[in-house]
C-alpha cells in the first residue's frame, strides 16, 4: 500500500514537473517565419527586375525615334541629291546644245572667210608678228577659256588672235572635253591663213586621238582638201575614200565626193 503511494507521488511529481517545462517553452511557428521571410526577397527583387525591364524598354524606345529620325534625314537628304543630279544633268545638257549650235555658227563664218581670203603659200611676217606678240591669261577656266576664243571669231572677228588662245586652250587644257573640238577650229584658222602643214597637223590630232569626236569626219575633210592643195593627189583620193567609208551619211561626205569625182576622172 505505502510502495502504490510512493509510486503514485513520483509519478505525480513528473508530471507537474513536465507541465512546468512546457508552459515556461516559447512556442515558435518555424513554418510561419519562413514564409513571411522569402516572400518579402521576392518581392524586392520582382520589385527591382521591373524597374530594370521598365528602364530597358525606355531606352529601346528613345533608340528606335532616334533611328527613325536619322532615317527620314537620309531619305531627304536622297532626294535633294536626286535632285541636284536632275539639275546638273539639265544644265550640261543645255551647255551641250549651245556649244553645237557655237560650232555650228563657228564653221559657218570660218567658211565664209575662207572664201573671202586669198589663199597664200604661207603666212606673211606681220601675221607671225601679230599672232605672237598678243599675250594670254592663264587666270581662266576651261569654260572661259574655250568661250574666249568662240568669241574672237564669232563677236570680234579677230582670227589671227583666236589662233592664239586656241594654241594656249590646247596647252592649257590637254584633256579637255573641248579639245578635238579646239583643235579642229585651230586647224580651220590656219587652213584659213594659208598655214597648210600647222592646219594638218591639228586636222590629224582630230582624227588619230579624238576617234569618237563629232569633228573627226569634218577633220578628215579638211586633211584630204589640204592635200589637194599640195597637190598630193594620192594622199587626198584616200583621205576622201576613208571619209566616204567611215561616214557615208556625214555632211562632211557629202561635201567629199564631188571632190573625189573630180580627182578619179
Amino acid at each position: 500500500m505505502k510502495l502504490n503511494k510512493v509510486l503514485f507521488g513520483m509519478m505525480f511529481t513528473a508530471s507537474a514537473v513536465t507541465a512546468l517545462a512546457v508552459a515556461k517553452a516559447p512556442v515558435i511557428d518555424v513554418n510561419a517565419n519562413s514564409n513571411t521571410f522569402d516572400t518579402s526577397v521576392l518581392t524586392q527583387q520582382l520589385n527591382t527586375l521591373s524597374r530594370k525591364l521598365d528602364s530597358r524598354n525606355k531606352a529601346q524606345i528613345k533608340i528606335q525615334r532616334q533611328l527613325e529620325q536619322l532615317q527620314d534625314e537620309v531619305n531627304e537628304l536622297r532626294g535633294v541629291t536626286e535632285l541636284h543630279t536632275h539639275q546638273l544633268s539639265q544644265v550640261l545638257d543645255r551647255q551641250r546644245e549651245l556649244y553645237k549650235e557655237i560650232d555650228r555658227r563657228v564653221n559657218e563664218v570660218l567658211e565664209m572667210t575662207a572664201k573671202a581670203v586669198p589663199e597664200v603659200a604661207g603666212p606673211s611676217p606681220s601675221r607671225a608678228v601679230a599672232v605672237t606678240a598678243t599675250g594670254y591669261s592663264d587666270n581662266l577656266t576651261e569654260n572661259e577659256a574655250y568661250d574666249r576664243a568662240l568669241n574672237l571669231v564669232l563677236k570680234d572677228k579677230r582670227y589671227q588672235q583666236a589662233i592664239l588662245e586656241f594654241k594656249a586652250f590646247n596647252k592649257s587644257f590637254p584633256s579637255s572635253s573641248y579639245a578635238p573640238n579646239a583643235h579642229y577650229w585651230l586647224g580651220q584658222l590656219l587652213f584659213n591663213q594659208g598655214e597648210l602643214a600647222q592646219a594638218n597637223q591639228e586636222f590629224l590630232i582630230v582624227v588619230n586621238k579624238h576617234k569618237n569626236s563629232t569633228k573627226r569626219p569634218d577633220a578628215l575633210l579638211k586633211i584630204a582638201m589640204v592635200a589637194q592643195k599640195l597637190n598630193d593627189n594620192k594622199k587626198a583620193i584616200a583621205s576622201y575614200q576613208q571619209l566616204l567609208k567611215e561616214y557615208p551619211e556625214s555632211t562632211a561626205a557629202k561635201l567629199a565626193k564631188p571632190r573625189l569625182d573630180s580627182l578619179t576622172k
